[in-house]
């Protein structure tokens, strides 16, 4: 049977609560695997692992309970390994990467921020900003709607107008929050989000940050900020350092998917 990996800590972390399930049905319990400095917190993997909302949450929930008790590296969902040999094996061949971000991460909690524009909104502020595009929707409508180009040549002008705004925007919400963050990481863009990023934020700056993004809703209403947090730093795991042996974390313990998406 396969080791499923939840995340790593320092051998000296703070005992887990020795009733802990993990994921699968019936839930595996969770045990800790100790290399020199280092431990991985783990369970046996079931023989079939899908993204289920019940395993997904257990993940969750063993990183939380693990947060409690001091700095964990975690894992992402699916994240597993042939056998606990092959877990302490990486352990040990990644000892100083796995330490320097322990320590790096230690205090901090991650932010996920996705932003969107409220298209009324934005409609109005593109109107207001272009002349042009104001003139001609307004010769449109006197004209009864205007010619088809025309209204074609108007349609193409907004979406334009649209895809820069967005791309202002991205960089206003960075550039807004990246002097509160020690890290930040642009996430996958995806249908429906002018901007996904997540912030590594010290846990005692967290009500400056937060205060920060309110501020940001309040003087910019056309933008729609959903914030996710505060998470474990999956997205800063594996920032590039010197010590960092080739290949990721990730692909060391085979992940698949994160699980705050």
């Amino acid at each position: 049977m396969s080791t499923y990996v939840y995340g790593i800590i320092r051998a000296a972390h703070s005992p887990l609560r020795e009733d802990l399930d993990g994921i699968g049905d019936p839930p595996r319990p969770v045990r800790v695997l100790r290399q020199g400095e280092l431990a991985a917190i783990v369970s046996d993997a079931p023989d079939q692992l899908r993204p289920k909302r019940r395993d997904l949450l257990a993940h969750q929930r063993v990183l939380h309970e693990a947060g409690a008790g001091g700095v964990v590296l975690p894992m992402r969902f699916a994240s597993a390994s042939p056998d606990d040999d092959t877990v302490t094996q990486v352990l040990a061949e990644r000892v100083e990467h796995f330490l320097e971000r322990l320590q790096a991460l230690d205090g901090t909690a991650e932010y996920n921020i996705k932003a969107n524009h409220d298209e009324e909104a934005v409609l109005r502020l593109i109107m207001a900003d272009h002349d042009d595009i104001r003139s001609l929707g307004e010769a449109n409508r006197e004209a009864g709607g205007g010619t088809q180009e025309q209204q074609i040549r108007l349609g193409e002008m907004i979406a334009a107008a649209v895809q820069a705004r967005e791309a202002t925007d991205a960089e206003l919400l960075q550039q807004t929050l990246q002097p509160m963050a020690k890290a930040v990481s642009a996430g996958p863009q995806s249908t429906g989000w002018l901007a996904n990023f997540s912030f590594l934020v010290d846990r005692g700056s967290a009500e400056q940050f937060l205060t920060a993004v309110d501020e940001l809703r309040q003087e910019h209403p056309h933008l729609e900020l959903r914030v996710n947090g505060p998470l474990p730093p999956y997205s800063f795991v594996d920032i590039p350092s010197s010590q960092q042996a080739e290949g990721g974390t990730a692909e060391a313990f085979g992940a698949a998917a994160q699980p705050n998406g």
